[in-house]
């Protein structure tokens, strides 16, 4: 619908000025171009962005092959065979710095300029009550854990889109200005996701001899044996490039990753965090030890996302202590309220928030499921009585910042047959 579409230009163009509009993070400029990065370098007499540039570019130059002896107005002409029927996009970098300072660069590909089947670009990725069974199949039959990430993941996967670019800056002086063609599924791409995920499935299972389960396709496992020859199943756990191995001997699965992909840094061991939120094991007041999942370093990301957010409004978000004790008053009904409805801004505000707050239920923090169940049905118009109860919600967050969610084998135990049924849903 033509309603829908100039909806999704809004939404675009907004997130667009946001990203311009960022300058310094951290106190540190962020340049917009690979030109802007260098000069900065000129200015403060060192080397850091021209550093993870190359970094960057060291890793994604097997995404693309250049094509000679042909100019970009010949392709644009059509009078290239080998790349007729091809799409052009462009091709940048982005940048940023991470909470310890470094700098961090992306060789990306311009996928909104592209149009591609629903078939090649969906890719589903393994669901949180997996992960929460998982951990408790961990405790119940005393078997160890260890995640790992997959370094540069979808570079690994072949380009399943017809796609070239003009060379930029980023790829070098003898590059800069050609044309070059996409061969491996570079991020940014519509398909990237799906082709990686296909990859990666194929050699879990072909390869590992892992069998996806019923209830959870990203959830993977196979039977082995232990102390003496008694069987037992090990999972595997797939969230895009994070991987989680429950097992008896989890570093033999790891060491057979690694033989085949890049594991970043070389790393792996028992997962001190997962799909945001921390993992590490407790000691509970008998003696035992159990598996936890705490929220708390994604809650205060939370909080500074929402004080950056009141900060464009010129406002401060409220951490005193206030008068009701939960996340909103007692007595507040949302279905009565009566304020003005959100502006767009303010309205698209209400929805990220939303966003936030509901990944953190996700995470454990059951204590405003209620509040946010009941916010999220005014996601549609919410009026600014509705904002301002998320604010409530925030300061909550920020005056109890702690929760940690439990995997103790003490729990009624669940048959781990629910990863072979098929009546098992969410």
């Amino acid at each position: 619908m033509p309603s829908v579409i100039r909806k999704q230009h809004q939404i675009v163009n907004k997130a667009k000025k946001k990203y311009w509009r960022t300058t310094h993070k951290f106190g540190i400029r962020i340049p917009k171009t690979v030109a802007e990065a260098l000069q900065l370098d000129r200015e403060n007499g060192n080397t850091y962005w021209a550093d993870t540039i190359a970094k960057e570019m060291s890793k994604a130059k097997v995404a693309y092959v250049p094509v000679e002896g042909v100019t970009p107005e010949e392709v644009r002409s059509n009078k290239v065979d080998q790349l007729r029927g091809f799409q052009e996009i462009k091709c940048h970098m982005i940048f940023d710095v991470k909470m310890d300072f470094t700098r961090k660069a992306r060789f990306v590909a311009g996928g909104h300029m592209t149009e591609s089947p629903s078939s090649l670009t969906y890719s589903s990725v393994v669901s949180r009550e997996s992960v929460k069974i998982a951990f408790l199949i961990a405790a119940l039959n005393d078997l160890e854990i260890m995640s790992c990430d997959i370094g540069n993941a979808y570079l690994n996967a072949r380009c399943r889109e017809k796609i070239w670019f003009v060379a930029g800056a980023e790829c070098g002086p003898d590059l800069q200005g050609c044309v070059c063609k996409l061969v491996r599924a570079l991020y940014g791409l519509k398909s990237s996701g799906a082709a990686w995920r296909a990859m990666f499935s194929e050699f879990i299972i072909n390869v590992m001899n892992f069998k996806p389960t019923k209830a959870d396709s990203d959830v993977y496992m196979r039977m082995n044996y232990r102390n003496g020859g008694n069987p037992y199943y090990e999972y595997l756990l797939v969230y895009v490039d994070d991987v989680l191995v429950i097992s008896h001997a989890p570093e033999e699965v790891m060491k057979q990753i690694g033989n085949e992909f890049e594991i970043k840094n070389g790393e792996y061991g028992p997962p001190t965090s997962y799909l945001g939120a921390e993992v590490s094991k407790i000691q509970l007041g008998n003696g035992e030890e159990c598996w936890s999942m705490s929220s708390k370093k994604y809650v205060k990301a939370a909080i500074d996302v929402v004080q950056g957010l009141l900060a464009e409004d010129g406002r401060e978000l409220k951490t005193s202590k206030p008068k009701h004790e939960g996340p909103i008053p007692i007595d507040y009904r949302p279905e009565l309220d009566t304020t003005p409805h959100c502006s767009e801004e303010h309205a698209s505000r209400y929805r990220q928030i939303i966003g936030i707050l509901r990944w953190a239920t996700e995470l454990g923090r059951i204590d405003i499921l209620t509040e946010i169940s009941l916010l999220s049905q005014y996601q549609a118009n919410p009026r600014e009585g509705h904002l301002e109860a998320l604010y409530w919600i925030m300061n909550y967050l920020h005056r109890y910042p702690m929760r940690r969610m439990v995997i103790n084998h003490t729990i009624p135990m669940l048959d781990e047959s629910v990863f072979h049924n098929n009546d098992w849903t969410d």
